[in-house]
């Protein structure tokens, strides 16, 4: 993995535990659980990873300093990484949305998009706090 990301140490760490739970839950197929499940098992390997993390983080929306809409975020590990789970055939562009509008949304910059597919795979996005508007 690339040492050069922003939190690079925080999201190694995150990416691991991914991995150990889409190994332990598939049973070499990995998928086919409920989000919720993949969750619950990601927030017990964050800690093992001696992170500190919280689920279902609560994320206001704003347009002209109103609060508009209200969203969830899956995981914020160390108050620096949003993580969103997704469990579906593949990774999707409305699914790469939906993070980067949860960082735009907050002053985490960094944000993990992991799927309990068919096949193992992530994204990482990362959107400075100097380009949010």
């Amino acid at each position: 993995m690339n040492d050069n990301f922003k939190y690079s140490d925080i999201t190694n760490k995150i990416i691991k535990a991914y991995y150990n739970v889409y190994n332990k839950l598939g049973l070499g197929l990995g998928f086919g659980f409920l989000e919720k499940v993949y969750e619950n098992a990601m927030m017990i390997e964050i800690k093992k990873m001696g992170l500190k993390c919280e689920k279902q983080v609560p994320i206001k929306v704003y347009y002209d300093e109103e609060t508009i809409g209200h969203y969830f975020a899956d995981i914020i590990v160390e108050k620096v990484v949003i993580i969103e789970l997704k469990a579906d055939e593949s990774i999707c562009e409305e699914h790469k949305i939906q993070l980067v509008n949860y960082l735009k949304a907050t002053d985490v910059e960094v944000g993990l998009l992991l799927n309990f597919g068919k096949k193992a795979e992530f994204r990482r996005k990362v959107l400075t706090n100097k380009y949010k508007s």
